[in-house]
């Protein structure tokens, strides 16, 4: 059975840092890309980071230069580093990984940036 699994999501004040996770099981980390996606209250879900197999990555306008997205095949495990977070980063963060005939989505982490 494969996992997604997220963790490391708080509460913050404005301008900290958090680190997401995402630790996959039941299947190698290297055959997915990976995503993180986040839906804050009354909105839809947005992806914010990508990350191929090789390592390439692409983020949303909105996080540029705050947020990065890694990987650790060896840990078989994603990661979402947050940087300078702003209130409107408050959301429910989710991990998701495609591979050429699946798509696997972990449970969420919720973030909350506020003073």
């Amino acid at each position: 059975q494969v996992q997604l699994v997220e963790s490391g999501g708080g509460l913050v004040q404005p301008g900290g840092s958090l680190r997401l996770s995402c630790a996959a099981s039941g299947i190698r980390l290297n055959i997915l890309a990976m995503n993180w996606y986040r839906q804050a209250p009354g909105k839809q879900r947005e992806s914010v980071a990508f990350i191929t197999r090789g390592g390439m990555t692409t983020y949303t306008d909105s996080v540029k230069g705050r947020f990065t997205i890694s990987r650790d095949n060896a840990k078989n495990t994603a990661y979402l580093q947050m940087n300078n977070l702003k209130p409107e980063d408050t959301a429910i963060y989710y991990c998701n990984g495609n591979s050429a005939s699946n798509s696997y989505w972990g449970q969420g982490t919720q973030v909350t940036v506020s003073s």
